[in-house]
């Protein structure tokens, strides 16, 4: 690759970087040094985007010139892309810029601190992390083959060699354990009781959770309490042990109220104990709480999600229970 294409990476990369200082993100040096030196267009060589006739992909190798703009402008934006579709479904994807900087901030990790990343996706998330804290500390697990072969090789052509794993990541990865970070990159029903148990005393776990961001401080293997970030978040499912979900009837219900974020996220979150009018109720009363009102307990007897407080008197059992539950 000769030097104006690698200007035109560098340029690109550094435009992106600063629209993201612009918008408030990357107060941390530390990780906008990552941001501006790990290459992105290396993790992304392909995306899909929508149209007419279904989903198309643009790609860096396309030989029309206009085609391969469209692809560098989308790898250098600050927007999610999907990258890896099958039946017409999104099961993969590398998310928003600045959402993942956000987390990796909310993360909050510390120089020789080990981390576990669930969800391989491009790779592109576990290079920051590695550039962060060195190969050695960070794992990512994914539990299709074909993502983190993919992953490896893109890590690989950036200089990259985090330990990539691939297995359920619903079990964590026991091998490489304990660690004092886990951070989820896709949507969970439940927190899976592998993590906390892999986890070292005052570890930190963030993960995606009926669309919002749950950070949780770990006590011990078996208890963990926190609540959500104010930030809405839309991730991939995780596949694997805790995969599951059913539907719900929500006839009845005011369209407004099934227009609003927030209220979409309570009746996620409250899924387990709470009816659809029952949560429409308690949302007027409550006058439309927000995300960081809200937040989840696990200790050995059970895993629930609350208002307020934990000890009540707004507590609902999470629809789905964690692995080894």
């Amino acid at each position: 690759m000769g030097a104006p294409h690698r200007d035109m990476y560098a340029d690109a990369r550094a435009a992106l970087v600063a629209e993201m200082v612009a918008a408030g993100a990357l107060g941390d040096p530390a990780w906008r040094a990552a941001f501006a030196e790990v290459p992105r267009h290396l993790f992304v060589p392909y995306f899909f985007v929508g149209g007419p006739a279904g989903h198309q992909r643009l790609w860096g190798e396309d030989p029309d010139p206009r085609r391969r703009e469209r692809w560098l402008r989308g790898v250098y934006s600050d927007t999610p892309l999907a990258t890896r579709m099958r039946g017409g479904e999104l099961v993969s994807s590398s998310s928003q810029p600045s959402l993942m900087a956000g987390m990796l901030d909310e993360l909050d990790v510390r120089d020789g601190q080990a981390v576990l990343e669930i969800g391989a996706g491009t790779g592109y998330n576990a290079a920051l992390l590695s550039h962060r804290l060195g190969d050695e500390l960070v794992t990512t697990v994914d539990l299709e083959p074909e993502i983190t072969e993919s992953a490896r090789g893109h890590l690989a052509a950036a200089g990259y060699h985090p330990a990539v794993v691939t297995g359920d990541g619903a079990l964590g990865c026991p091998a490489r354990a304990p660690f004092d970070r886990i951070i989820a990159t896709c949507a969970l029903p439940s927190v899976p009781r592998a993590w906390i148990a892999q986890c070292r005393p005052g570890a930190r776990i963030l993960a995606p959770l009926a669309t919002g961001l749950i950070a949780l401080d770990v006590r011990d293997a078996a208890h963990a309490e926190g609540r959500f970030l104010h930030t809405p978040a839309y991730f991939v499912p995780l596949r694997g042990a805790v995969e599951q979900g059913r539907a719900r009837h929500l006839g009845g219900l005011p369209r407004r109220a099934l227009e609003n974020d927030l209220f979409r996220f309570m009746l996620a979150l409250t899924a387990g104990g709470l009816d659809p009018h029952e949560a429409l109720t308690l949302w007027h009363r409550e006058q439309r709480p927000a995300r960081e009102r809200f937040g989840v307990t696990v200790t050995e007897d059970g895993e629930w999600a609350w208002l307020d407080d934990p000890r009540g008197p707004y507590a609902w059992p999470l629809p789905g229970r964690g692995a080894g539950a």
